[in-house]
């Protein structure tokens, strides 16, 4: 009986699909592309139009050639990468290495890897949509235009060694003017009041001024609120008013590619590239007991809300079985897809809201547990009912200062049962207020005057960036990964708690660039392409004419920077310590881990060390050497001391001098999403204090 040949990416996708096709099919993989623009030459003839030069990719000899023995054994070829522009190109790339028909409809897609789906599809044959591949290659293209004539120039004018792409260099650019921002920032002085009253023995109410005969008020020094404190010494405080409402809270959409890399930050702790790495196990397929490998998640990349009727329909049957009526709404909620937004799969969701995590526990890895169960409480808490939130406000007169206490609570809990935002846990914990009523007089307990201090702008962390870009307009969600891997790994930036900085190297190739390359790492530019490759998708613009559009101007502008930009030196900063084998005192250079130190002689002496950074705090264990941070193979931070090998010390939480007033060990400094905490080192004792605002500063 003659076979169908079906070519997927990845070997794990392969084993998931054979088992749903059965005896009938061969499932392959051709482990991503198979062909790609040269690396050693420029690839892009562009003084013909633009005609691009693609090569067998090094080391794929031998897949191709398996493939092209099983096209001759097959009936009928079906090509099913990934459902988006890339995997189109891949498709595009399988026929003309194959040497199947331009014509043919050989092109399958799917969202979920579940038998339905595969079944689904393999019925459904296309021909490859030649408008999404031009849109990638047009994007592989301009990337190349890029980054092989801007890269060549930054060696010869800044270092050698160095490479500018496209869109990354306007996520630097972004970060150097955040920390712009930061340096140039003026704290400013202000003062709050907040005012503690006694409603009953137990209970208390606080509340905070905010008027002053009416209008907003704003106190700037110290003298200001001397002032207050006199004038409100003497005052009765009245509660003027009392109101309470009922609020409702919708339900946050099911996930898309950006905001699961957010949540998966904030709440996980994975990077973005950890996420999507996870995300695809989850969606080629895991072994899940007697029902064997299924994809347990819808395609990982997208930028839409939308969800199918029939996932709908199950999760609303679910949820009326699990938690009854009140938490099913009387319709499936419908949410709205971004203007820009592709709309070309689902959300992310689960394949099945039937496979609890709880019940698929132990078929999965720790960090696929985590994603798995983070992405299914996410959508089964779409598709519930509204929470209901009862908010009192209250003021308090005290003559002529206003002041305003407010609280709530949850009525019904809804969606909230299953989920809560991370942006919102915070509003979560606001209490309720004890009851009081209007006219009632209160006992004032204590009047707390602060000074505080206006802080900059916070740098960005990997969920801030991503944000960013999404709401720029720069990248689409296959990119955002990627684009923070380059950046730390070219050296233009460095990761330090959790938090990007520029290094000097990223602020001169910004600034270099920002001066004859406005338009390359412009936000708007950079988004308006973008929005060309899309329309190329859609079938509106002609991919070479965005080229063309692109690299007259910017070949104009290659001639005048090699013209005018001199040699500039990059000084590296110079150590105290000397190098052990030649005697030159070290330098200090950025590597992917951070700083480290390396011998000047290079390539003479090829001498490095550590960059020993202390934090200030003396060694716990010896009492001698200084506690200072290191650095383990996998680039993961932590403390060890600066006699090693002496002293064997070593925390991956900060040690800290302060110690524990229970059981006299020293207390080490921990950070997570509720903020910083101080804790025993003794794993026995469960002392904890956390540390507030006033403390950090």
């Amino acid at each position: 009986m003659s076979k169908t040949l079906v070519i997927v990416e990845s070997p794990a996708k392969a084993k998931t699909i054979g088992k749903f096709l059965g005896k009938n099919y061969i499932v392959k993989a051709s482990l991503g592309h198979i062909r790609d623009l040269p690396k050693s030459q420029f690839g892009v003839d562009v003084e013909n139009d633009f005609e691009v030069k693609y090569i067998t990719i090094r080391g794929k000899g031998e897949i191709l050639q398996e493939l092209r023995s099983a096209t001759k054994k097959a009936s009928k070829i079906l090509l099913a990468p990934d459902p988006d522009r890339e995997g189109e190109a891949i498709a595009w790339h399988l026929l003309h290495s194959l040497k199947l028909e331009q014509n043919e409809k050989c092109r399958i897609q799917f969202n979920e890897i579940t038998k339905d789906a595969i079944k689904e599809a393999v019925k459904k044959p296309r021909q490859i949509e030649m408008s999404r591949v031009e849109s990638q290659q047009a994007r592989r293209v301009l990337d190349r235009l890029v980054g092989y004539n801007l890269s060549p120039l930054l060696w010869r004018k800044v270092k050698k060694g160095l490479s500018a792409g496209r869109v990354q260099s306007v996520a630097v650019r972004l970060i150097c003017e955040r920390e712009e921002e930061i340096t140039d920032f003026v704290p400013e002085e202000y003062w709050s009041l907040e005012a503690y009253f006694n409603i009953t023995k137990d209970n208390t109410i606080k509340a905070k001024l905010s008027k002053k005969l009416g209008k907003k008020i704003e106190i700037k020094n110290e003298e200001e609120m001397n002032i207050i404190l006199k004038e409100i010494k003497d005052s009765k405080y009245i509660v003027e008013d009392v109101k309470k409402k009922l609020k409702n809270r919708k339900p946050v959409p099911p996930f898309i590619t950006s905001n699961l890399q957010q949540e998966a930050y904030r709440k996980l702790n994975f990077t973005a590239k950890k996420t999507m790495r996870v995300a695809q196990e989850l969606y080629e397929g895991i072994e899940v007991g007697k029902e064997g490998a299924v994809g347990l998640i819808t395609y990982l990349r997208s930028d839409s809300v939308r969800v199918s009727e029939s996932a709908q329909k199950e999760a609303a049957e679910y949820i009326e079985q699990k938690y009854g009526p009140k938490y099913t709404p009387e319709k499936p909620p419908i949410y709205k897809t971004k203007s820009k937004a592709q709309d070309a799969h689902e959300a992310i969701r689960p394949t099945s809201v039937l496979r609890e995590p709880s019940e698929i526990k132990g078929f999965l890895s720790r960090d696929q547990f985590k994603l798995y169960d983070l992405i299914w409480k996410r959508f089964i808490a779409s598709q519930m009912t509204e929470a209901l939130i009862e908010q009192t406000s209250v003021i308090i007169n005290a003559d002529q200062y206003e002041f305003r206490a407010s609280g709530s609570v949850i009525v019904f809990k809804g969606f909230m049962e299953i989920y809560i935002e991370s942006e919102d846990e915070k509003q979560e914990k606001e209490e309720p207020l004890a009851s009081i009523d209007t006219g009632q007089q209160l006992k004032l307990h204590q009047l707390d005057p602060k000074q505080h201090f206006t802080q900059p702008v916070a740098r960005f962390s990997e969920a801030t960036l991503i944000k960013t870009l999404e709401e720029k307009g720069i990248g689409r969600p296959s990119t955002y990964a990627p684009i923070l891997s380059t950046i730390l790994s070219r050296g233009y930036v460095v990761k330090e708690e959790k938090q990007f900085y520029p290094t000097e190297l990223g602020i001169v190739v910004i600034n270099l660039l920002k001066e004859y390359f406005k338009d390359i790492i412009n936000t708007e530019f950079t988004a308006n392409l973008e929005e060309n490759l899309d329309k190329v998708e859609e079938g509106n613009i002609y991919w070479k004419d965005v080229l063309r559009d692109f690299y007259e101007p910017f070949s104009k502008r290659l001639e005048v920077a090699e013209n005018a930009i001199s040699k500039i030196e990059i000084r590296d900063e110079v150590s105290e310590e000397v190098c052990d084998k030649c005697g030159s005192n070290f330098v200090i250079k950025f590597g992917r881990y951070g700083k480290f130190l390396a011998c000047p002689s290079f390539p003479d002496c090829r001498n490095t060390k550590p960059l020993l950074e202390e934090i200030g705090t003396i060694c716990p264990l010896c009492k001698k050497g200084q506690v200072v941070i290191r650095r383990s193979k996998k680039g993961r931070k932590f403390f060890g001391c600066s006699d090693y090998p002496e002293c064997e010390f070593i925390s991956w939480d900060k040690p800290t001098e302060d110690i524990c007033p229970n059981c006299n060990n020293y207390l080490v400094e921990r950070e997570n999403k509720q903020g910083k905490r101080r804790l025993c080192s003794n794993k026995e004792c469960n002392y904890e204090h956390k540390i507030n605002k006033e403390e950090q500063n």
